[in-house]
């Protein structure tokens, strides 16, 4: 599985943005967006099962920001009213063997990994 994140950039504090991530290979389950920022470890955001009816957010992010799926293959993160602690380097992440019950949030469920995309939010 290839996965190509992309449409971060710089925002001001309280706009969106909206970032995507193209799949390609084999079929998987979950799909997750995770994110780092300088000097932190990288942390969950959200996830979206195969069917994307089933999310699931962290507390952080959780009535700002919504996950998405299409074909099953594509995947977006829409972040609103993004906050300058919401800077980071966001990475898309895909798994295998999961029902579409299950929304895995640790970094050791994914298997598969793509490029991070920069996200700004200046105040």
């Amino acid at each position: 599985v290839q996965l190509q994140a992309s449409g971060g950039g710089l925002v001001q504090a309280g706009g969106s943005l909206r970032l995507s991530c193209a799949a390609s290979g084999r079929t998987f389950s979950a799909t997750g967006w995770f994110r780092q920022a300088p000097g932190k470890e990288r942390e969950f955001v959200a996830t979206v099962s195969w069917s994307g009816e089933n999310t699931y957010y962290a507390n952080s992010v959780q009535g700002r920001f919504t996950i998405s799926r299409d074909n099953a293959k594509n995947t977006y993160l829409q972040m609103n009213r993004l906050k300058p602690e919401d800077t980071a380097v966001y990475y898309c992440a895909a798994a295998r063997g999961y029902s579409d019950y299950v929304t895995p949030a640790h970094e050791y469920q994914y298997q598969y990994w793509g490029q991070g995309t920069q996200v700004t939010v200046s105040s």
